[in-house]
């Protein structure tokens, strides 16, 4: 059987469609890469309902925590990481893989945050050295001294210059599969059904020639993209209902391209992300579930009527904790069903998430406060590349960048600090 080289592309009109790890690759390409994926939520959570008082294996899952329990043997929850001497949500923010805050330099920094450290040195090998995905637009105005744009990332590429993510499905979708040269792609689509119809006479040639698992690989990997497609159809243009309520409500018009279900928007940028990583499109991803700063509304949440920024700021009222909580446990749901695409992707000896350092959390504690210690933070995936099914409680008031030192050189990359905040590795995360 004649190898075929990782980098092949299934190539239609106007498409070049990567493919995912084959047998028909090769022994030379049979170890699949280690990839880094860091996924944000914003405003913190309630920490009595986040915090596990076990450390080491045998722990308890917190109310927070609970949709993680079905990958337990996956996951590592981090206790006692400080974020530095910030305050508020935008610092707090564009501190969380950055170690300082966005627009300030100290000694031994450059402002480049932990993503794109890790991308330009692994980047190079793959049609995006790193990409950035989201849900919401950025705010305007200032919090402090810093605008409150600056919260819509955690990507940075210097000080004061902000990697700003997609949060367009359908523009997140067709960068990953438009090809470059092309300047007909979107025209040509308008006819198409699926992407998967420009590429099929590409598709049959190495279907003909593949293993038996490799077909079977070539045909979940057609049908996670078909699904994304037709997720992003149905969220920008739901089918007609069979009744319609009388009259016109009166709400502001959607920004055109986007869902109009926070679930659907951010579930669609999920299966994107792990498209782009299980198609090795890129090895390097950010994921903002929100803004820093969201005020997003979550009353499709039984029980919840505040904005999200409104109920972390909840002065221990118990229906805004309430609220609060219920919302944190959404989003770690979210991240749980992230885990479960990516454990589902077979690479050979390991799944995807294997394959992937997965860090999830918030660059604060608790909103009321802004408390800044002890960050609700979970370490995922890894295979054996970091220790997981693991309440890992460290040293008392340990850097968060002690963290980002520790994830850079698993990656090969030496140093002997991050950005001038660290003063330490974790070597016991390894």
């Amino acid at each position: 059987m004649k190898s075929l080289n990782r980098k092949t592309v299934l190539r239609g009109s106007g498409i070049a469609m990567a493919l995912p790890w084959l047998e028909i690759m090769g022994e030379a390409s049979a170890k699949a890469p280690l990839r880094f994926l860091s996924v944000f939520q914003p405003n913190g959570v309630f920490p009595k309902a986040w915090d596990i008082k076990e450390a080491g294996e045998n722990f308890n899952f917190s109310p927070i925590l609970k949709p993680f329990e079905r990958h337990r043997k996956d996951v590592n929850v981090l206790s006692n990481i400080d974020n530095v001497s910030v305050s508020g949500h935008v610092e707090m923010t564009s501190s969380f893989l950055n170690g300082v805050s966005a627009g300030k330099v100290s000694k031994g920094s450059d402002g480049v945050s932990l993503d794109q450290k890790i991308a330009r040195v692994i980047g190079h090998d793959t049609l995006f050295p790193s990409i950035q995905l989201g849900t919401e637009p950025p705010r305007q105005g200032k919090a402090g001294n810093l605008p409150i744009a600056y919260a819509n990332t955690v990507s940075w590429v210097s000080p004061f210059t902000r990697l700003s993510p997609e949060i367009n499905p359908r523009q997140a979708f067709d960068r990953l599969f438009a090809s470059r040269t092309d300047k007909n792609y979107a025209q040509k689509m308008k006819s198409q059904e699926s992407i998967l119809d420009l590429v099929m006479h590409d598709a049959k040639a190495l279907i003909k020639n593949a293993s038996y698992r490799d077909q079977h690989k070539i045909d979940e990997y057609f049908e996670s993209v078909r699904s994304a497609e037709k997720k992003i159809k149905h969220n920008i243009n739901p089918p007609k209902k069979a009744w319609e309520p009388k009259g016109k409500p009166h709400f502001r018009r959607p920004e055109s391209g986007l869902p109009r279900n926070k679930l659907d928007h951010l579930r669609s940028m999920i299966d994107i992300m792990v498209l782009a990583l299980q198609t090795d499109s890129t090895r390097v991803g950010t994921l903002m579930t929100a803004h820093g700063f969201s005020r997003q509304n979550f009353s499709f949440l039984e029980g919840v009527k505040n904005d999200h920024h409104g109920m972390s700021h909840h002065k221990n009222a118990e229906r805004e904790v309430f609220e609060y909580t219920t919302v944190s446990t959404w989003y770690a749901e979210q991240m749980a069903y992230m885990m479960d695409q990516l454990s589902a992707i077979n690479e050979g000896e390991n799944s995807l998430l294997d394959n992937t350092v997965l860090l999830y959390g918030s660059g604060m504690k608790d909103g009321n406060g802004h408390v800044r210690k002890n960050l609700p933070l979970v370490l995922a995936g890894g295979g054996k590349h970091i220790k997981t099914g693991l309440h890992t409680v460290c040293k008392e008031s340990t850097p968060l960048s002690n963290l980002h030192l520790t994830l850079m050189r698993k990656f090969g990359i030496e140093a002997d600090s991050f950005n001038g905040a660290s003063n330490g590795n974790l070597d016991h995360l390894i």
